[in-house]
């Protein structure tokens, strides 16, 4: 009922730049939090950025000062600017959005699919 679209991943050179963009779709009524994720080594993903509502922004520590989240409220999209990038920032991104649905009650969010970013010595 609801699909998340990432795109902009691809393979870089360090301190180059890259733009993850993650286009929500479906019966969504509001939307809140949006945020990217790394995949990481485990089974639980390292948040990298997150952008409230309102504009509230949170980062992961290795990522500030490169890293800008923001958000188009009228296309349901979130991007990540990723600026100066390094070897160890080569993972696989996520997006993640909270909404309101239209037919459920209650907040719920969904994952995009990833998007891979490659960014070599």
């Amino acid at each position: 009922q609801v699909q998340l679209v990432e795109s902009g991943g691809g393979l870089v050179q360090a301190g180059g730049s890259l733009r993850l963009s993650c286009a929500a779709s479906g019966n969504i009524s509001n939307v809140n939090t949006m945020a990217w994720y790394r995949q990481g080594e485990g089974y639980a993903r390292p948040l990298v950025a997150r952008i409230t509502s309102d504009g509230s922004t949170n980062y992961l520590d290795s990522v500030k000062g490169r890293f800008t989240i923001s958000r188009d409220n009228a296309k349901n999209t979130v991007y990540l600017q990723m600026n100066s990038l390094k070897p160890e920032d080569t993972d696989i991104y996520y997006c993640n959005v909270g909404v309101v649905l239209r037919y459920a009650s209650g907040n719920y969010d969904f994952w995009g699919q990833g998007t891979r970013v490659t960014v070599s010595s």
